[in-house]
């Protein structure tokens, strides 16, 4: 059994309720009894994309267990890459392979640099193609921070990733891909996406209240949110939604 940690849109920013509430799920999950394998950051780690915010990620993602991350719209290329990778600053896609025991997870940009949706652009989608190409029928999970579905509240349904259909197409002759994770709404949600599990991981920073339960967008005092993906030896991808009080 593999189980892998998934978070997203921790909006650093500088301010001690940013940085708490990220501690908090940190130490939740180093303390668990069974360690996680991984855990995975969709994006949005810092909010103004500046280098002091990438530093402070840097420090709280610190764990003994890998952490794989990928930029969200929120996110600054060269920033993160200088002070969260390590590597010289550019301003091409974030897109890297990992490999959990024996599952391959694909973490990639689909950031559109100075907009708020989302794309998986040219360079992207080659890479992409070529890696799952490479992998055969390994099993595959891909990684990013738009959602490729509506998730019918207005505010991420303005900001989806476009052009989805490529992905789709590329999936269409992936079937080792098992699902596709995403963060950027600040709400846990399931849907599916060219046949595949389509999972949402929660704010950190703040949950999006749905239209149907207020008029007032973010609740700032719901406890951050989590999700546990469990794979076991047939492959088959259980998630279990948690809250850190």
């Amino acid at each position: 059994m593999l189980l892998l940690a998934h978070i997203s849109d921790l909006h650093l920013d500088g301010t001690e309720r940013s940085l708490s509430r990220a501690a908090n799920v940190m130490d939740y999950l180093r303390g668990l009894p069974r360690p996680v394998d991984a855990l995975l950051v969709t994006g949005d780690i810092a909010d103004n994309g500046v280098e002091a915010e990438y530093e402070a990620a840097a420090r709280l993602l610190t764990a003994p267990f890998p952490v794989l991350t990928c930029p969200g719209n929120h996110d600054i290329r060269a920033a993160y890459r200088k002070a969260l990778t390590g590597e010289p600053a550019a301003d091409g896609p974030i897109n890297r392979r990992h490999r959990v025991g024996g599952l391959a997870v694909l973490m990639c940009d689909s950031t559109i640099p100075g907009r708020d949706e989302g794309l998986l652009d040219d360079e992207t989608l080659a890479w992409l193609t070529g890696t799952l190409d490479e992998l055969g029928d390994t099993p595959t999970l891909i990684a990013f921070h738009h959602p490729p579905v509506r998730l019918h509240h207005p505010l991420p349904d303005s900001m989806l990733l476009q052009q989805e259909s490529a992905l789709a197409a590329l999936l269409d002759t992936h079937p080792n891909v098992i699902a596709v994770l995403t963060g950027h709404a600040h709400t846990a949600a399931a849907a599916t996406f060219a046949g595949r599990p389509l999972l949402v991981a929660p704010g950190v920073t703040w949950t999006l209240r749905l239209p149907w339960e207020s008029d007032h967008l973010a609740d700032l005092g719901a406890p951050p949110g989590l999700a546990f993906h469990v794979l076991d030896d047939a492959w088959n991808l259980v998630t279990h939604y948690r809250v850190v009080l």
